[in-house]
Order: structure tokens, then C-alpha cells, then sequence
């Protein structure tokens, strides 16, 4: 995937920690549109430019694209997906996405960041950390379904029209309408996918050598980091766990033992204190400056830079303004 340009929210210059507006893209047959930027975006987090020359966007909030009209694929990641009229599609901050529309696109862009609501902090409130946001294996989709189509439109009306008017205790009444906003899509990305998540040993309905796959990066991420000990583990050859992973993950082994590190270093760098090589250690790198460079490829900023900034923002105000 070719480097990404950074859309950086910043408060310190007055940019809004949230921003929900109407988007669209005109079909770019061979190219790639960023969808994190538009001339027909207002109100916005970030900054409004269009790029159609095949480069990939990234932000520092939390986006969700909701497809009025259009189709087409988007990249998340190192990842390919498609899309059409009704998919809503979530992004995770600092990850690399764009959209490659086979026809016009129209979309409602909803884009927050933690300084706003923290989906981390707050997942036992709403449930999407991990479902809809931060799912791994998973592709970051949810098709919206009737009835639940006219109540986002209602929510997302609502939000809209508490931008423009602005009154008593704002923040809290959109950080309401939020909630309940991620919450219905989160139930229906549940209910399509068949998810539990009451049931700690669900499993999707992937064959199950991916099912055991799953298990096994999670209970090794730390310390096994080639494909090939998963391989090993599985009885699988390298080759043959490499082609069941790009068909059902869209992803290599290694780019989903990569995403799943990450995870877990961008929790500890943003909610605890501990230093980078320890984090890094922690992982399983015992080269701080190998880890270093894996993670400013992934997310655009060395860990230092990365912790120091985000910190730098949320302590403006209340992480999630509650």
C-alpha cells in the first residue's frame, strides 16, 4: 500500500473532536479517492482536500463511512474489501483506508475522536470496541438493514441539527446520540455475523484451521511473530496457511500477527506509563528500535512521538467528555 498522508485533528488550532457531515466521491475508475477528504465536507475534523492519485488517507479520529448511494472497494490496511449502498464501514485511528469508487459515492462521514468519546474506555457502555472498531480478523462492515436504517438516519439528523444549534449541555447530548448511534450498528454487525460476545470461545464460521488460528495468535502474539510457527502449530505448510488467511482475511499471516501487536501497543502507550522498551519487550522485540520502525510504518509516528502527542491532545479535556 503506498504511504499515507496524515489528517491530523488538533485542538490546540480549533479543529472539533467531532464532525459528522454529508460526502461524495465521483467514480474513479482506476484510481483511488481519499474518503477521509472531500470538497463537499463542512464542519470537519481535519483538513478538506480531494486526492484521486492512488495514496491512501489516515486520521487520528475514529471514521465511519455510511454508503448513501454507490459501490465499489475500500482498502483498510493492508486489507481490500468491497462495498455498496447501505455498508456502513469503520475506521480505527492512524489506520491507512481509501476508497476506490466503481460509481458515484454517497456517503454520511462521522468522524470523532477519543478527546470526544474513548470506545476503549467506555466499551462495557457500548460494546463496539472490537466488533465494529479494533476487530482483527474481521472485515470493518456492517450492512445497514431496515428498521435499524431510519433510526441511524434519525440519529445522525439529530446529531446534525445539535451542531447547527448548539444548546444546553451540547456535548453530552451528542455524545448520547453517539452511543446509541454505535450501539445499533454494533447489534447488527452482531446479529448478521453471528456473534456472541457473551461466549469468550465463539468462533466465526471460518474453516477451522482459522478458528484455531485466531486462538493461537492470541494466546502468542508476544512471542511468536513468523508465520511459520503458526503454520507449524497447525500442521499446515507456510504456503497453504498463507493462501486460507488472504481468502478469508483478506490479509498474510504476517499482517494479522503485525495488526494484533499493534493493538495491543497502541493500548499500552495511550493507558499506562510504561516505557517503550518495556512495551516493546513486553511484545517479544528484544530490538526496541526494530519495534520502533514497525510501528511508525504502521501508524505514521515513532511510539515516543505517537504517546506524546495523543497525550498532548486528550489532556485538553475529558477523554470522552462525559
Amino acid at each position: 500500500m503506498p504511504s499515507a498522508s496524515l489528517h491530523f485533528y488538533d485542538p490546540a488550532r480549533g479543529d472539533a473532536a467531532f464532525a459528522i457531515d454529508d460526502v461524495s466521491f465521483p467514480a474513479a475508475k482506476g484510481s483511488t479517492t481519499d474518503i477521509a477528504t472531500s470538497d463537499s465536507a463542512t464542519d470537519t475534523a481535519a483538513d478538506t482536500d480531494v486526492i484521486a492519485d492512488g495514496s491512501t488517507d489516515r486520521s487520528n479520529c475514529f471514521t465511519v463511512f455510511w454508503v448513501q448511494a454507490g459501490d465499489g472497494e475500500f482498502q483498510a490496511g493492508s486489507a481490500r474489501y468491497t462495498f455498496r449502498t447501505g455498508d456502513l464501514l469503520a475506521f480505527v485511528p492512524y489506520q491507512p483506508f481509501a476508497l476506490h469508487p466503481a460509481s458515484e459515492v454517497q456517503a454520511l462521514r462521522l468522524r470523532f475522536h477519543a478527546n470526544f468519546f474513548c470506545i476503549e474506555a467506555h466499551h462495557e457502555a457500548v460494546g463496539c470496541n472490537g466488533v465494529l472498531f479494533n476487530d482483527v480478523y474481521d472485515a470493518p462492515v456492517v450492512t445497514i438493514a431496515p428498521p435499524v436504517d431510519d433510526e441511524l438516519r434519525d440519529l445522525a439528523g439529530r446529531m446534525q441539527q445539535e451542531l447547527r444549534d448548539s444548546g444546553l449541555a451540547h456535548a453530552e447530548l451528542l455524545v448520547s446520540y453517539l452511543k446509541v448511534f454505535l450501539i445499533k450498528a454494533t447489534r447488527l454487525k452482531i446479529e448478521q455475523r453471528g456473534i456472541d460476545p457473551t461466549r469468550p470461545d465463539w468462533q466465526p464460521q471460518w474453516p477451522q484451521a482459522l478458528r484455531d488460528l485466531k486462538r493461537l495468535i492470541e494466546e502468542h502474539y508476544r512471542e511468536k511473530h513468523r508465520p511459520g510457527d503458526y503454520a507449524g502449530l497447525l500442521h499446515l505448510t507456510p504456503k497453504a496457511l498463507g493462501k486460507l488467511c488472504r481468502t478469508y482475511f483478506r490479509r498474510s499471516p504476517t499482517e494479522l500477527i503485525r495488526e494484533r501487536i499493534l493493538l495491543h501497543a497502541r493500548w499500552e502507550l495511550l493507558h499506562t506509563r510504561k516505557p517503550v522498551q518495556a512495551i516493546a519487550r513486553e511484545l517479544g522485540f528484544a530490538d526496541e528500535l526494530y519495534f520502533s520502525r514497525m510501528f511508525k510504518q504502521a501508524t505514521g509516528f515513532a511510539p515516543a512521538i505517537f504517546r506524546q502527542r495523543e497525550l498532548e491532545i486528550r489532556s485538553v479535556g475529558n477523554q470522552s467528555m462525559n
